[in-house]
């Protein structure tokens, strides 16, 4: 039972040996438990309603003076008809910058530099996300994300792609943790799909595709040349491969027997091991060079044990006259190749770039990397490349 005592002291606060409720007037009162723990309590009784309580935290940490403004709050709070304890939790929730920042520490083991971190930091920061860090996660709805993706949804394309998954992930995360219900707003198939336009082909964002229509010209070109960065580009077209999978290919690698190239998991974005099937082109070329090798990269560079600088490759594509291409958007020139003159299956076509095809369970039952059917597919590559004006 409560002692009613009208106003505490800081002395008496701290000498109270009795376990009870000790009053400080308004509702506020300082708890002793049997054990003589010490905590604040505000109490109060809503019109038509019981009687409710609520912590306001252990005595000393929380001093006389601090539980005395948390109760005047609280006392404010009632007058105005709301629930003090509602109001606290609703100013406790998460936000979307928390429940971002929360996800991105979750990550931290599977993160495969610190740029990938900073990437995901930087775009669910301020530098696109300002303007909703600070509302709470459960309130984000569809407007909030199109605020957000529509202003570089076109002009940054491969930017607003990456925020829309990233949000989405976030999104999933927080419900997840019980921080919200309902529908992802930032989901695309059946959703933002419908509020979004499509991305134009060849939209690689920084990495801009020659179409593929023109790809057979210019890598005959490539073919005619002698530099040692012609070759290493003229495997990236063959292969489809990245650059910095091309560039950094060792001898130790390839495997001219069997027609294989395989890229350890270490060097993939994945960080999955992947095998290239090597068609004839690409094989006579490898042969060539291993008949003049003189170190354990396939496409050495000027310094000693090290490889081929991506900007060799760059500088080639301007002198070229075609610096307005990336070597990494002859990838988009072979997928979409594939897809608009081809019949082989989309995962055929994924799965030769190196890309995640379906969800975690549909990837558990793809168990084998298709590496026939993909051989298939690069031998049909080659032979574009030739009949269509490729062939030396």
């Amino acid at each position: 039972m409560a002692r009613s005592i009208q106003k505490l002291s800081d002395a008496a606060a701290r000498n109270l040996k009795l376990p009870a409720r000790h009053s400080d007037g308004g509702g506020l009162y300082l708890n002793v438990s049997p054990a003589l723990r010490k905590s604040w309590i505000f109490m109060w009784t809503p019109t038509g309603g019981k009687r409710r309580e609520m912590g306001l935290g252990p005595y000393p940490a929380v001093s006389l003076s601090d539980a005395r403004s948390k109760a005047e709050r609280c006392r404010r709070l009632v007058a105005e008809g709301k629930d003090p304890i509602a109001e606290r939790d609703r100013e406790t929730e998460k936000t979307f910058g928390n429940a971002a920042d929360l996800f991105i520490e979750s990550m931290e083991g599977s993160w495969r530099n610190g740029k990938h971190r900073a990437q995901w930091s930087m775009t669910l920061g301020d530098a696109y996300c300002k303007d909703i860090r600070q509302r709470p996660v459960a309130a984000i709805g569809t407007e909030d994300v199109l605020r957000i993706l529509t202003p570089i949804w076109t002009d940054k394309a491969e930017t607003a792609s990456r925020l829309r998954g990233r949000m989405e992930r976030v999104l999933d995360f927080a419900q997840v943790k019980g921080w919200r219900s309902g529908e992802n707003p930032a989901r695309w198939r059946g959703h933002l799909k419908n509020a979004l336009p499509a991305r134009q082909r060849l939209a690689r964002g920084h990495h801009s595709a020659m179409p593929f229509g023109e790809v057979p010209a210019f890598i005959a070109r490539v073919a005619a040349r002698e530099a040692m960065a012609a070759r290493a580009l003229e495997l990236l077209i063959l292969t489809a491969a990245r650059s910095g999978e091309v560039l950094g290919a060792r001898w130790s690698e390839v495997d001219l027997k069997r027609k294989v190239w395989t890229v350890p998991g270490d060097r993939m974005k994945a960080g999955k091991e992947h095998r290239v099937p090597l068609a004839d082109r690409a094989l006579d070329l490898l042969k060539t060079l291993d008949e003049s090798r003189n170190s354990d990269f396939v496409f050495p560079g000027e310094k000693e044990g090290r490889p081929l600088s991506i900007m060799a490759l760059t500088m080639l594509l301007r002198r070229m006259e075609v610096g307005h291409f990336t070597p990494h958007g002859f990838r988009s020139a072979f997928r979409d190749w594939a897809g608009d003159e081809t019949e082989f299956p989309r995962e055929i076509a994924e799965a030769a770039l190196a890309h995640k095809v379906g969800d975690e369970t549909e990837q558990a039952y793809r168990r084998s990397d298709a590496l026939d059917r993909r051989r298939k597919l690069m031998e049909a590559w080659e032979a574009y490349l030739s009949a269509a004006g490729g062939e030396q």
